[in-house]
């Protein structure tokens, strides 16, 4: 199975608290990555030893970097069959740099992982509980090979130790340790250390390691807010007697505690049973009890330090990116960026219950998940829910059922399509009617015309001597804007059409506004029919990112989307590719992507403007639709 929820999961290790953010590897989930990002001091990216790195590690690699994190590569899985740590080395140096330097290598005796040898002490540690012991016969020569490299790395990123090295000298194990260190620091090194999550076998070393040489919070003395009065940037100090500044993480709904809030302390310290200022909504917040989370369970702690993260239920206005101060000393601090959702469902309530609790469900799932977007189609009347991949919106469906007893239905959406006119026409209409006692006269001129795609409906009069009086004109523009909402092609609304009344006649006794409304509905009928009428499809923007040797496919495949190309620029070794295409070809395309990219592309789609259907496209959709129809009645 896949994780799909970051995890917090603190452990004090030899007097150091390590707080430990598990989060997912699959693509969909990287808001749960960002988010990880964004509070901590430093990453792990863990590299399976049988596969080498993945398309799911050179993403989190390149999100690591944007944020200019100290990181390890920790190698996976050494205890599988047949692997091979110098191809695993190659393979990580390939895709990832060659500041990916080993401190650490494998012990593989009859096929068996039974520990590793650390190359600054050059001794072993064997099993879960890393009893250190000399390096076994037949091992000392490859371990020194490997311990050759390390220093040579390390000498190279110091002016000191490389005098020193070049002149044969011996370089001392204190003396690489501290070279190291300030390389990781400065990212100029990334040690890469090797285990077995399976057998336990490795962790403490990594423990050892991530205490050793990645950074203590505030130690780079990069964290900075902003004041939201005087717009000036201040450092923050990691000092517990220091203003308090804690981000808004994540949130969560918890069965038993009710909305959990996840919190990381920069500066000050939150306390129990106290108030802050969430200065992101100018609002007060009460503070309860405040809990040290383990996984899903959560220990009841006074207090939360500088670096440290809490949680604290029940809070009211927050929400993931505020930041919690003190009003007295306001400050904000730099929101998550989030990716912009890219796929969307139509969600189907199945039943009148489910109905009923959607409206209040969607928010709070939204909430959890800000990578989650809720919103109506007003032409279909469809609720959409878009994420980032079909796994994504599934398990959004499916932690609806589990945590809110809501069952729903994802179905393709609805591709809103619209009509319009091509040609201006002036039409007349007259609605009379005899019955028994009063009947009924309407009798309107209308003048129709195109806009503007994207400008809109309109309506104007230019009644000249009372021909139609004033008391009657609302009763036309009403017949006239219910008109728009039934095009005369595939009864789909009618979009960027001004109309214009400007003459007609009137009865004393037998002319209402219905009988106005029920003419301009009936002269609308007309001249829709009269004026070329047309049908219109939403266009997107699309911005696909891709490895270069992708790209000549991925126009391939945008061609075939009757998809319009309008530029190309290279970042690296990745191309960028800005395309416009039909809603209606693309509604899949984050599936069609991952196929023909090995799932290393990734791309993001927005409305751009709407686009006349191409004619021989037509009479598909209005027979689709007029299926749609019947099957509705």
């Amino acid at each position: 199975r896949i994780s799909i929820n970051m995890a917090v999961l603190p452990c004090n290790w030899k007097g150091v608290k390590v707080n430990v953010l598990d989060t997912p590897g699959y693509a969909d989930f990287v808001g749960e990555v960002r988010a990880g990002l964004r509070v901590c001091d430093s990453a792990v990216v863990v590299v399976s030893a049988p596969s080498g790195v993945e398309v799911g590690t050179e993403r989190v690699w390149n999100y690591a970097e944007e944020a200019r994190l100290p990181r390890f590569v920790f190698v996976n899985k050494m205890d599988r069959e047949s692997t091979d740590f110098q191809r695993a080395m190659d393979n990580i140096q390939a895709k990832l740099g060659k500041q990916c330097v080993a401190i650490q290598v494998p012990l593989i005796a009859q096929g068996a992982f039974q520990g590793v040898v650390d190359l600054l002490t050059m001794k072993a540690c064997l099993g879960a509980k890393g009893n250190e012991a000399d390096i076994p016969e037949g091992f000392g020569a490859m371990a020194t090979r490997w311990k050759e490299k390390l220093v040579e790395s390390v000498a190279e990123l110091d002016e000191e130790l490389i005098v020193k090295y070049l002149d044969g000298k011996e370089v001392t194990a204190a003396e690489i340790e501290k070279g190291l260190r300030r390389a990781t620091l400065a990212g100029k090194l990334v040690p890469v250390l090797v285990g077995s999550g399976l057998q336990n076998v490795g962790t403490v070393s990594l423990l050892d390691a991530i205490t050793k040489y990645l950074p203590a919070p505030g130690e780079l003395g990069r964290d900075t807010a902003t004041n939201p009065v005087t717009k000036a940037e201040e450092k923050l100090e990691c000092n517990p007697a220091s203003p308090l500044a804690a981000l808004v993480f994540k949130t969560s709904a918890d069965p038993y505690v009710g909305k959990l809030t996840y919190f990381r302390v920069y500066s000050g310290t939150m306390s129990s049973n106290s108030q802050v200022w969430n200065c992101s909504k100018s609002s007060a917040e009460r503070i309860g009890q405040l809990y040290s989370l383990h996984g899903k369970t959560q220990e009841a702690v006074a207090q939360v330090g500088p670096g440290d993260i809490g949680a604290v239920a029940k809070l009211t206005a927050k929400s993931t990116g505020d930041t919690l101060c003190q009003k007295e000393r306001p400050l904000t601090l730099a929101k998550i960026a989030f990716p912009s959702t890219s796929y969307s469902v139509s969600v189907q309530p199945k039943t009148k219950a489910d109905l009923e609790k959607l409206s209040t469900v969607l928010p709070r799932l939204t909430e959890e998940d800000p990578t989650l977007e809720v919103k109506r189609e007003a032409v279909t009347n469809e609720i959409l829910l878009a994420g980032l991949g079909d796994v994504h919106v599934e398990v959004a469906a499916e932690k609806m059922a589990r945590k809110f007893g809501v069952e729903v239905k994802l179905e393709l959406p609805k591709v809103p399509y619209t009509e319009t006119i091509t040609a201006p026409v002036k039409v007349e209409y007259k609605h009379k009617k005899q019955t028994g006692g009063h009947g009924q006269y309407g009798h309107v001129f209308l003048a129709m015309e195109p806009r503007v795609r994207g400008r809109g409906n309109e309506f104007a009069e230019k009644i000249v001597g009372g021909a139609v009086p004033r008391n009657y004109v609302p009763a036309v523009e009403k017949g006239v804007n219910e008109a728009f909402h039934d095009g005369v092609m595939a009864h789909y609304p009618v979009a960027d059409v001004k109309v214009t009344l400007y003459d007609g006649s009137f009865h004393a006794v037998d002319s209402s506004e219905m009988a106005f409304k029920l003419a301009s509905l009936g002269a609308m009928k007309k001249g829709l029919t009269e004026g070329n009428p047309v049908l219109l499809e939403p266009v997107m923007d699309v911005t696909v990112t891709v490895p270069e040797n992708f790209t000549g496919d991925v126009i391939g495949g945008l061609n075939t989307k009757r998809a319009r190309v309008l530029g190309m620029n290279r970042d690296g070794d990745v191309s960028i590719i800005e395309a416009q295409a039909p809603m209606a070809e693309v509604l899949r395309y984050g599936t069609d992507l991952r196929s023909i990219t090995q799932g290393r592309g990734s791309y993001t789609m927005k409305f751009s403007h709407y686009e006349e259907v191409p004619a021989h496209l037509v009479s598909k959709i209005v027979a689709a639709r007029e299926e749609e129809r019947a099957a509705r009645a």
